[in-house]
């Protein structure tokens, strides 16, 4: 076996897609979208392995590093090789020269982190090469009907409305939760990062809804609020962002967030995203899971050395 490295070229999506054959998952497809050539800005560094086969060279593997706008603190990376020349010592190869371009990196950060689905050839790897788990993350399908509806007829209590994904009031709060909910590896989001990465119409966002903890005339404020990334109405469960008040008692903060997904799957499933560290939600969908009221559809772990 002749490998040989080389800078990624146009083209070597279709010859890798070839070889590799479809994505073994849904992190597999986003992660090979990234795959390009190297450039500066944004930063990043792509290396492709090819092997000679009958004279010919032809790429079986490739990897990439980059330094993200969010969640500075570690650059992503990603390896991908070809069944059959796993176990060869590509991998680690490709990961080395990752680990050579980190330390060239324009923050100077050098610290490399990587999403794997458990059990996966990928996550193995990791764990060989000296990847710790640093967080979990799953997508978890909430059924029709899992919560009980709250009462919101009393005027002087908690509140559901609808809010414009453009509102002040909205993106501030969004912010502070994705902060808070991010210590692990920390964003340090700013509004304007809020609506561009979360809120815009760029980024997906359909709609939102809001959970007050009193009507607004009252002073009331947003206690919780979900986005929806899902632009129409259809069979299939809507992709929801479900945020809520971290400065809130605990208990407080799980009531608002079971008040609102009670609301959303009062006659539809809907999709969750949600990390370990987002402790309120994780203190609602756990217990719908254990009843089979909700069930994971899939689940990714953040690796770090």
């Amino acid at each position: 076996m002749a490998i040989q490295y080389r800078p990624w070229h146009d083209g070597d999506d279709l010859e890798l897609l070839q070889v590799w054959g479809g994505p073994p998952n849904p992190q597999a497809e986003q992660s090979r979208a990234l795959f390009r050539p190297s450039s500066d800005s944004p930063w990043l560094r792509c290396i492709v392995a090819e092997d000679s086969m009958d004279g010919v060279a032809v790429p079986v593997a490739a990897a990439y590093v980059f330094e993200p706008k969010l969640h500075d603190q570690r650059l992503w990376a990603y390896v991908e090789v070809s069944q059959a020349h796993r176990g060869s010592g590509i991998a680690a190869t490709l990961l080395g020269m990752l680990r050579h371009e980190a330390g060239s990196s324009p923050s100077g950060v050098s610290r490399l982190r990587a999403k794997v689905v458990p059990g996966s050839d990928g996550a193995a790897f990791a764990a060989a090469a000296g990847f710790r788990e640093i967080q979990r993350s799953r997508i978890i399908e909430v059924a029709p009907g899992a919560l009980a509806v709250p009462n919101f007829d009393d005027d002087d209590g908690p509140q559901l409305e609808e809010a414009a994904t453009g509102s002040v009031e909205l993106t501030r709060a969004v912010t502070d939760w994705y902060n808070a909910v991010h210590a692990w590896d920390p964003a340090d989001m700013t509004l304007g990062q809020a609506q561009q990465f979360l809120l815009a119409d760029t980024a997906g966002a359909g709609g939102a809804v809001v959970l007050r903890d009193k009507p607004k005339s009252a002073g009331g404020v947003i206690a919780a609020f979900a986005l929806s990334y899902t632009q129409s109405r259809t069979d299939a469960p809507a992709d929801v962002l479900i945020g809520y008040d971290t400065t809130l008692r605990p208990s407080e903060q799980s009531a608002a967030v079971a008040s609102l997904l009670a609301m959303l799957v009062y006659q539809y499933p809907v999709q969750v995203e949600v990390d370990d560290s987002m402790t309120a939600l994780v203190e609602v969908l756990d217990p719908l899971l254990a009843t089979g009221a909700a069930r994971v559809v899939a689940e990714t772990r953040v690796v770090s050395d």
